[in-house]
């Protein structure tokens, strides 16, 4: 089977961990350069790497590939994938899609008018516990989702919704099929000049409530995520990639309630997501996260921004 030559763009923090889990995946991939303004990642990383070219500029190495992922500040996403898009490559590129909807918009639009495709790493989505409890859910009627970290100073560009509430607004926007009719939030400014702490509460138009929280001044990383149904209800911990259903059984039967624990596979995500990135460019199919549910959490993302007036 040929090789898909891929490159990363921005070997941080994440891009590192790209770089790594494609440079593992030799059957399927070619790691073919890495690109970073910073002269000292280069020559730490080409001891590494020492088969992958280097470059200080992406122009340099857009011949050379079929596939990209982009793992730069989101500041930087629109610019850069433009050109990578209009030169006809595929590419992953880190949530968020980009740091407006026009711009989320028209590289939607370039990549169906290019026939590339664009796939976005909001990478809970390929966590191991969300795939477990999909078939569980099937009409929420309130959903809670927490999600905690401690501050980084290299994400201060963007505040905690767009940094973390993000992946829960599209996990719940992929279980809830309903359109949002309100939207409301609150938040402060801690660490940054950007909302660092935020609740915010989304009503949707069947009825379903999701109360959101994303602080990013913790000293304890926490992700959990709780479903309530008509019948059911289901905890999720994504950073223990576990979960538990409990089902609420007939009148006549002697338990009423029953408890399931979905067997998971503990699995990196990240790896999940590029494997399925390369899976989706050899077989030209539409990705699990495409640009328009990524336009669509961004959207609402916008929208509880707005609502803050900090």
């Amino acid at each position: 089977m040929k090789k898909i030559k891929v490159a990363v763009i921005g070997i941080g923090n994440l891009g590192q961990h790209h770089a790594r889990i494609y440079y593992s995946m030799k059957n399927l991939v070619e790691l073919v350069a890495i690109v970073d303004i910073d002269q000292t990642k280069i020559e730490k990383y080409k001891k590494i790497y020492p088969d992958v070219e280097f470059h200080t500029d992406y122009r340099n190495i857009i011949d050379k590939i079929e596939a990209v992922s982009l793992v730069v500040p989101t500041r930087l996403h629109y610019s850069i994938a433009k050109d990578i898009i209009l030169a006809k490559k595929h590419i992953l590129i880190e949530k968020p899609i980009t740091t407006t909807l026009a711009e989320a918009e028209e590289l939607v639009f370039l990549a169906e008018q290019k026939n590339v495709i664009l796939q976005v790493g909001h990478v809970e989505r390929f966590n191991p516990v969300v795939q477990a409890i999909k078939d569980y859910v099937y009409e929420p009627k309130f959903i809670e989702s927490i999600r905690l970290s401690n501050f980084d100073p290299r994400v201060a560009d963007i505040g905690v919704v767009l940094d973390l509430m993000i992946h829960d607004i599209d996990i719940i926007l992929s279980f809830v099929k309903s359109k949002i009719c309100s939207v409301e939030a609150h938040g402060a400014k801690v660490f940054s000049n950007n909302e660092d702490i935020v609740k915010a509460r989304l009503r949707f138009e069947n009825g379903c409530i999701c109360d959101l929280t994303a602080s990013r001044i913790s000293l304890n990383k926490y992700r959990k995520m709780h479903i309530f149904q008509q019948d059911s209800y289901i905890s999720v911990d994504f950073m223990r990639q576990n979960a538990k259903i409990y089902k609420k059984l007939p009148a006549h039967a002697e338990q009423k309630v029953e408890l399931i624990r979905p067997k998971i596979k503990k699995e990196e995500p990240l790896k999940l997501e590029l494997q399925s990135f390369i899976n989706t460019v050899i077989e030209n199919k539409k990705p699990l996260v495409t640009g328009h549910h990524a336009k669509q959490a961004l959207s609402v993302a916008i929208e509880i921004i707005n609502q803050l007036k900090i």
